[in-house]
């Protein structure tokens, strides 16, 4: 049997092992990694948003790069169908020992059939295109026609996507939105980060990454993290902080704020909560400590809540954004029960 301490602490030595690796290509955006290796690391989608051309891509190439997995790419275009992305059923003709030739249906995966899918620039499909990764975020399988495919495990969709404020740009459908484990906002990089970019970009030497982790080794993680101890009131925390998304005469319980009522039209879902609870098993191991604490529930709530959070249009006319509405509630909602 293996020993407890022994895989807590394999378990911080890769995860500062991947995180090395990704620093030798991506400069700087140290809270933005840490947050798409929990997402790894606990079995979760990670959706990036950030204007074009800040390293969104870069990142989720690294992270495959380091963790040897089957890496595949779907470049979301408006044109771009379902079957470019899960696969098709196609028609062999194979000619037998009397020389008819016999047709067969044969079913052609696509590019969602690996380990990690970077869906780049994901809201640029058509909402038709982007819901066919619904079934396999969720279920990983996939199916076509009558036939269920099973996806590789690990299965992870890490998605890129700009602000849906430019031109060309779909919003992702609310379901969708809630199978991602972490929204993260990628922001551009500093005066000082920017010229380490061009010292590693402009020079003669090219940084390479050395993969550190494998499919195997990282599903262990997995179950370790599900196995990491979370008291009662941090679990009782986490599910405060999600009816607390929800305002007053939605059925939830009334832990609403006056900054929700006035500008939530929808809350978190139970998903929600199971981000947040393992999001903050993942940083007690990270951090070397056994168990689960408040905080690590508040490191993870704006990532975890931020994209399951809808607004009403009163929000979008005082300029009130879902990051604001979360930081309200983790100011104000009480550690204690009472």
């Amino acid at each position: 049997m293996t020993d407890p301490i022994q895989s807590a602490e394999r378990f911080k030595t890769d995860f500062e092992g991947v995180r090395a690796q990704v620093a030798r290509m991506v400069v700087g955006q140290t809270a933005i990694v840490d947050q798409v290796l929990t997402c790894l690391f606990t079995g979760g989608h990670a959706l990036l948003e950030g204007v074009p051309g800040i390293g969104k891509t870069l990142l989720v190439r690294t992270i495959a790069q380091a963790v040897r997995l089957d890496f595949g790419r779907v470049q979301f275009t408006p044109d771009l169908m379902p079957a470019d992305i899960t696969g098709t059923t196609v028609i062999d003709e194979v000619e037998d020992e009397s020389g008819r030739v016999r047709r067969n249906l044969r079913f052609r995966p696509g590019p969602v059939f690996s380990q990690i899918l970077l869906a780049d620039e994901i809201n640029r499909a058509t909402p038709k295109t982007q819901s066919a990764l619904l079934e396999a975020m969720q279920e990983r399988s996939v199916t076509v026609g009558t036939e269920t495919h099973a996806l590789p495990a690990p299965f992870f969709v890490l998605a890129t996507q700009n602000p849906i404020e430019q031109e060309g740009t779909y919003p992702l459908p609310e379901a969708q939105l809630d199978r991602f484990f972490y929204k993260v906002l990628v922001g551009s990089p500093t005066r000082s980060d920017l010229k380490e970019i061009l010292a590693r970009t402009t020079g003669a030497e090219i940084p390479t990454v050395e993969p550190v982790l494998d499919a195997e080794t990282l599903l262990a993680h997995q179950q370790l993290v599900r196995r990491v101890p979370a008291a009662d009131h941090v679990t009782d925390y986490a599910v405060r902080l999600v009816l607390a998304t929800h305002p007053k005469g939605s059925g939830a319980e009334p832990f609403s704020t006056p900054m929700v009522d006035r500008f939530v039209q929808v809350g978190a879902s139970p998903r929600a909560a199971q981000s947040l609870i393992l999001a903050a098993k993942c940083h007690a191991l990270v951090d070397g400590r056994p168990s689960a604490s408040i905080e690590d529930v508040q490191r993870a709530a704006l990532p975890a809540l931020r994209h399951r959070v809808l607004l009403n249009f009163e929000a979008g006319a005082e300029g009130v954004d879902a990051d604001a509405v979360v930081k309200n509630l983790i100011d104000t909602l009480p550690r204690d029960a009472g």
